[in-house]
């Protein structure tokens, strides 16, 4: 792992068991409402849509309550001149309980500054990670836009 690779911390008053599955199985309410397959288990294949724009991602590790892994295995990003700049990178999600709270690290091994998405992405990856995942874990609805 880069230390220029995007990465994201957040803390929330859960459990290991509910923030895991938040993000294992919940994807569609917390990133993308537009989703297809399953992010569920080892070697599901989903992907997330926002309007022309898709990513598809392949579940690479999955480790109950530590840790969850997704590659992505294709994508068009259309507002980018490399419009497949995501392939091959790769999202991971490390958790850890700490004392009555659960610490869910994210990141998005390949996303550095030398690539065009960079603050692009990184402002995107803020507002669904920082934000509208924290919200459901915390609040119970996550703010999709």
């Amino acid at each position: 792992m880069n230390q220029q690779d995007y990465q994201g911390i957040i803390l929330v008053d859960n459990s290991l068991t509910a923030a895991f599955e938040s993000i294992a199985s919940g994807v569609n309410v917390w990133w993308a409402e537009n989703f297809e397959g399953s992010s569920q288990n080892l070697d599901d294949v989903f992907t997330v849509r926002f309007g022309e724009t898709f990513v598809t991602f392949k579940v690479t590790e999955f480790i109950p309550n530590q840790k969850i892994e997704w590659t992505v295995i294709d994508c068009y990003l259309h507002w980018l001149a490399d419009k497949k700049e995501w392939n091959d990178t790769r999202i991971l999600f490390e958790f850890e309980q700490k004392g009555e709270q659960v610490q869910i690290a994210m990141t998005h091994i390949g996303l550095t500054p030398e690539i065009e998405c960079f603050e692009t992405c990184v402002k995107g990856w803020d507002q669904h990670f920082k934000g509208s995942l924290y919200k459901l874990l915390t609040e119970g609805m996550g703010q999709l836009k």
